[in-house]
């Protein structure tokens, strides 16, 4: 089941250079869901991109559905991350990095940022690559899902969180368990689905806080993000890019 909970349309924005997001938070009148500071399912051409910005105070995600993205920073990473794989940075007392697309094709994907509690706030910043043939993958009747982070993922956060990136095929059912007490958002990428009675449609997601079991069933091929987290219950301080 999920307590207290509300059904939030993402909003079409922009970003970085020219890159289209559907952005679920911040936005005016609901800037975040502790632990949970942004969220934005990106499309970006060739030519758009995030040249260097400068973070600090929180991790973030990305995890790409399709394209490819280049990630530099000031630590001196320098990679590539292809569809279906993920990349953290902890931004921590501070990371100046760019994340840009390949060149032949639209790059589009999840980007999520968790917040950090007080006491983390200046850790040293980190980075991490998750290749695709690491992340475990579970096959079901009537769909599929993919751990980012959780249980056998080696994506690593400083903050408990669960993230699955899962596929049903039209009214397949799946009941998922969430650990008792995390909150956090079930995001519809692509078609339709019904969460405990509820309907969500492509760009919407359901957000509230768990227990016990998520009943899920397909009204059509359907791909959504579940992503649910301990917060920190502390007030989250955005200024940008920075989350002091």
């Amino acid at each position: 089941m999920l307590h207290q909970t509300e059904i939030r349309q993402a909003q079409e924005t922009m970003e970085g250079e020219g890159v289209d997001v559907k952005r679920l938070m911040p936005i005016p009148g609901f800037m975040n869901y502790d632990p949970f500071v942004l969220w934005d399912h990106f499309n970006i051409v060739p030519g758009s991109g995030f040249p260097d910005h400068p973070h600090r105070g929180f991790e973030a995600i990305t995890y790409l559905f399709n394209g490819s993205m280049q990630h530099t920073d000031n630590l001196g990473n320098c990679s590539t991350v292809l569809a279906g794989e993920a990349q953290r940075f902890t931004a921590g007392r501070g990371l100046v990095h760019s994340e840009m697309p390949g060149q032949a094709e639209h790059t589009t994907g999840i980007q999520l940022w968790i917040n950090l509690p007080q006491r983390l706030k200046t850790v040293e910043p980190a980075y991490q690559q998750v290749n695709a043939e690491a992340m475990p993958q579970q096959i079901f009747p009537g769909g599929k899902k993919r751990i980012i982070v959780g249980e056998g993922s080696p994506l690593k956060l400083l903050t408990p969180v669960t993230y699955q990136d899962i596929e049903l095929s039209a009214k397949a059912r799946l009941s998922e368990p969430v650990v008792s007490g995390y909150r956090g958002l079930v995001y519809i990428v692509d078609g339709a689905l019904e969460l405990n009675g509820h309907e969500l449609k492509m760009g919407q997601a359901y957000f509230g806080e768990a227990e016990g079991l998520l009943d899920f069933k397909a009204i059509q091929n359907t791909r959504f993000m579940l992503c649910f987290g301990q917060a920190h219950g502390e007030p989250i301080r955005q200024h940008g890019s920075f989350v002091d």
